[in-house]
């Protein structure tokens, strides 16, 4: 048998940039930069839905100048909204459910240090339901594949500098997460995006280590987040699938966790990894690991097979190892929704009307799951209020 020639570094770099072109071509076709993601419209039964109100009352209300009055098609047969519009309807119907003055924003890390299990989509499609509920977002892409960032429309490759980036924080040049934050197509949504460049943070943080001034390094973005605080509801941190130092500062800037976990056997198996790492990285750098507390930790299950028998035997062991941290909510695997991924979406992005019963059943439990992170929210503010927040 002939022994085949060795493959010198040379080649995998030539190799890198064959793939890098064929990346760089799907995303450009998907998303040229004159071609930017654009935010889904609503009907009217989507704002009744949304408000509570029939439709007698809703067109009531727009009279009277109370919510907006959208725009009727031509013909006259359908009343659409825009995004923007939608969410005024959603802060005046459930003002009672929006973040009180003098309340400051929960901040939660979706983690999980294996890659699959759905946490980019995850952040990005809680961020768009609590924006739907009349929230403020704030989304902090700390991955530097920057897969969140491309879900937004923004290609990590061409359209984001390390400036754009948490890099800056890292280093020390900032101390304030504000320079880097961007609107987005999505009303209500910003985001502090990621690129390549920001595999550099690993490196900067570990430097800060005996570094004397300042944050300590391991809640340089906890610090950078505190002067936006006031100016949002929730801050989302989408981490990289990887427990090193970035991870570690998204972990502890946050008030709550949450991990999307599938139902499989090396998934659940990684998850009590995960969990063990990170409590003794954390005490080994910080010191605080008994000192530091979340306001939550959920585990949700995400891309379940309702015909895989044996996800229902792995949701057992989960609800065994995870009790009441381990939320009814469970995010099926459609392969609608897939298909939304391949065009860089989310069930959001359709606007929430499909009539594809996966897709449908896919966006009833994100849904689901953005009324039980806006309950916790409810929970954190009433506590920041009587003056508990940790």
């Amino acid at each position: 048998m002939r022994v085949r020639d060795g493959i010198p570094l040379a080649g995998l770099i030539d190799q890198a940039g064959r793939v890098a072109a064929v990346v760089s071509k799907v995303r450009g076709a998907m998303l040229a930069p004159e071609s930017r993601k654009t935010a889904p419209t609503f009907t009217t039964g989507q704002v009744m839905a949304l408000t509570g109100l029939e439709k007698g009352a809703l067109e009531y209300r727009i009279r009277r100048g109370e919510i907006p009055a959208g725009t009727v098609t031509p013909t006259g047969a359908r009343r659409l909204f825009t995004l923007a519009e939608m969410r005024q309807c959603a802060r005046w119907a459930r003002g009672a459910r929006l973040r009180p003055a003098g309340a400051q924003a929960l901040s939660i890390a979706v983690a999980n240090f294996k890659g699959g299990v759905a946490k980019t989509t995850t952040a990005l499609t809680l961020a768009q339901g609590l924006s739907l509920r009349g929230h403020r977002v704030l989304v902090v892409d700390c991955d530097p594949q920057g897969s969140l960032t491309t879900l937004f429309g923004i290609l990590p490759d061409t359209e984001v500098q390390e400036d754009d980036t948490i890099l800056p924080l890292a280093t020390g040049a900032q101390s304030s997460i504000r320079y880097a934050i961007r609107p987005t197509y999505w009303d209500g949504i910003d985001l502090v995006a990621a690129a390549p460049s920001l595999f550099g943070a690993e490196f900067a943080l570990a430097s800060r280590q005996g570094r004397r001034g300042g944050p300590e390094f391991w809640r340089v973005l906890d610090a950078g987040l505190d002067e936006v605080r006031a100016e949002y509801d929730v801050i989302l941190i989408d981490t990289p699938p990887a427990l090193g130092y970035v991870t570690i500062n998204a972990l502890m800037a946050a008030d709550g966790l949450l991990m999307p976990l599938p139902p499989n056997q090396l998934d659940f198996a990684s998850s009590a990894q995960f969990w063990r790492l990170f409590a003794d990285l954390a005490h080994q750098v910080t010191g605080a690991a008994g000192q530091k507390q979340f306001a939550f930790i959920d585990v949700l299950a995400s891309r379940v097979d309702g015909n895989d028998a044996s996800a229902a035997v792995v949701r057992e062991w989960m609800g065994a190892a995870y009790g009441e941290r381990l939320l009814q909510v469970e995010i099926p695997k459609s392969a609608a929704a897939a298909a939304t991924a391949v065009e860089f979406g989310t069930v959001y992005d359709g606007g929430g009307g499909s009539g594809r019963a996966t897709l449908k059943r896919a966006l009833d439990a994100f849904e689901r799951l953005a009324d039980v992170i806006e309950d916790q929210a409810g929970a954190y503010w009433r506590k920041q209020q009587q003056g508990g927040a940790q």
